[in-house]
C-alpha cells in the first residue's frame, strides 16, 4: 500500500485539546442534546442564547475556545464574533495563531493594505502557526471587515522551549522576552499535564524508537524534565493572559474576544488562572463541543457554557496537502520506499531510498510524525526537508500547488 503522507504537527496545545475531552468522556454517559442549544455544565441545563449574551455583557474578557482543525468549531467561532459584535462593537480580537513579533503584518491586514497571500508571506504562517489557514480566515476577515483592533497574543515559539530544556528560573532577564513570572499551576493543572506527559511517553515521544512505553505517572511528577514541560505551558498560558490583559488595560470599555486552543482554557486552569492573578476576573470562557460527544454529566468547572456543534465527518474537513511517498521509519529518519509520478515529492527533487530526517526544522523520527508535519503545510508554501541522501545530507524543498482541491 502506497502511505500518501499528510501533515499536522500535534502540538502541546492540540494535545492538550484531545485529551481534556477524553478525560471528560470517562465520567460521560448519554445526554439528550443537539446541534445549536447552549449547555451550561455547573448546572447541566439549557440555556437559551439571550440568558448567555445577556451574561456576557459583564465580561471584559470572553474565550473562544477550539479544537484547531474543526471548521465546525471555527464556523462557531465567526458566529459568535458577530452575536458578540452586534451587542457591543467596542471590540479587540486576540488569536493564539500568532506571536507578538508579528503584529505589525496583523496590523497592517486589519488596515486592508494587504492581501491574503501578502498576508500570510509576511506574518510566516504557515512557520508560525502551520494549520492550515482556511479555518481562520473567515475569522480575519471579520475582524478586517469590521476594522477590529486585533491582538497577536502568542510569543516566539523560541521561549516556550527553552523553558522546556532549562526551566524558567533557568533563563535570564533578557531571555523570558519582559514576561512576569508564571502564576503557580494548581495541583488539578499538575496531574491533568502529568496524564497528558504520560500520553506522550507512551507515544514514543522523544524515545529512539517507536516502541510505546508505560510511564509511571508518580515518576513523571517527580520528575525535572516534566516539571520543565509543566513550566513551560504556564510560560504560554502567561504570555497569552498577559497579551489580553494589556489590550483590557488599554481600553476597560472595550470586550476583548480571544480565539485560542481549549487546552488553554477549559477548567480555568491554563489563560484564566494567570488572568485572576493580574486581578482580572470578569472573564468567561466558551467552549464548542460535538453533538456525538457524550456529556452526562459535564464537569462543573468546564466552562461558562458550552455550544453544541455539528460533529464533522472526514469529508467535512478541508482537502489536505499530499506529499506523495510511500514510507517507513528507520533508525536514521524516515525511509522513502517509493515515490508517487508527478506528485509534490517527485517535483521536489525526493527519490526513493531517500532518509527524510526533519521537516521544517522538525525531527522526522517516524512515520507519524511527517506526517503530521506535512498536514499543517497551507496551499502555495514551501516545506524545507533535511535528506540524507547516502553519506551526504542534503536539503530540499516540497513545493505544495496553490489549492489542495
Amino acid at each position: 500500500m502506497i502511505i500518501i503522507a499528510r501533515i499536522c504537527f500535534v502540538s502541546t496545545c492540540l494535545l492538550l485539546s484531545l485529551f481534556s475531552l477524553a478525560q471528560a468522556s470517562e465520567t460521560a454517559g448519554s445526554c439528550d442534546h443537539h446541534v445549536a442549544q447552549w449547555l451550561d455544565p455547573a448546572s447541566g441545563e439549557t440555556l437559551a442564547g439571550e440568558q448567555i449574551f445577556k451574561k456576557l455583557e459583564r465580561s471584559r474578557i470572553v474565550l473562544l475556545g477550539e479544537s484547531h482543525t474543526s471548521m465546525a468549531h471555527h464556523r462557531w467561532q465567526q458566529y459568535m464574533l458577530s452575536a458578540l459584535h452586534s451587542r457591543n462593537t467596542n471590540m479587540v480580537v486576540g488569536l493564539e495563531m500568532l506571536p507578538r513579533s508579528k503584529q505589525s503584518a496583523l496590523d497592517a491586514w486589519s488596515a486592508g493594505t494587504l492581501t491574503e497571500q501578502e498576508f500570510l508571506e509576511q506574518s510566516e504562517w504557515q512557520k508560525v502557526w502551520g494549520y492550515n489557514a482556511r479555518f481562520y480566515l473567515p475569522l480575519l476577515h471579520f475582524a478586517r471587515l469590521n476594522r477590529l483592533p486585533t491582538v497577536a497574543l502568542n510569543i516566539d515559539r523560541e521561549l516556550v522551549s527553552q523553558v522546556g530544556e532549562k526551566g524558567w528560573q533557568g533563563l535570564t532577564e533578557e531571555q523570558r522576552m519582559g514576561l512576569s513570572d508564571p502564576a503557580p499551576a494548581s495541583d488539578d493543572y499538575r496531574n491533568s499535564l502529568a496524564e497528558l506527559y504520560a500520553y506522550k511517553l507512551s507515544m514514543g515521544d522523544g524515545a529512539e524508537d517507536d516502541k510505546s512505553v508505560e510511564p509511571d505517572l508518580d515518576e513523571v511528577l517527580r520528575s525535572d524534565a516534566f516539571s520543565y514541560f509543566v513550566e513551560a505551558q504556564l510560560t504560554w498560558d502567561r504570555a497569552m493572559a498577559e497579551a489580553l490583559a494589556a489590550a483590557h488595560r488599554r481600553d476597560p470599555s472595550a470586550i476583548v474576544v480571544g480565539i485560542i486552543g481549549r487546552g488553554h482554557l477549559e477548567y480555568g486552569y491554563g489563560i484564566p488562572h494567570q488572568l485572576a492573578d493580574m486581578g482580572i476576573k470578569d472573564v468567561d470562557v466558551l467552549l464548542p463541543i460535538d453533538s456525538d460527544f457524550q456529556c452526562d454529566p459535564l464537569p462543573a468547572e468546564l466552562a461558562t457554557a458550552v455550544f453544541v456543534v455539528d460533529a464533522e465527518n472526514g469529508a467535512a474537513a478541508p482537502p489536505r496537502p499530499l506529499l506523495g511517498v510511500m514510507i517507513e521509519s528507520g533508525d536514521e529518519g524516515v525511509r522513502v520506499m517509493q515515490v508517487v509520478a508527478d506528485s509534490v515529492a517527485a517535483k521536489s527533487g525526493i527519490v526513493e531510498g531517500d532518509v527524510i530526517q526533519s521537516a521544517a526544522g522538525f525531527k522526522t523520527v517516524s512515520n507519524s510524525a511527517l506526517i503530521e508535519i506535512i498536514q499543517r503545510q497551507a496551499p502555495g508554501t514551501w516545506l524545507p526537508l533535511q535528506i540524507l541522501r547516502g553519506d551526504k545530507s542534503i536539503e530540499l524543498q516540497a513545493r505544495f500547488p496553490q489549492s489542495f482541491e
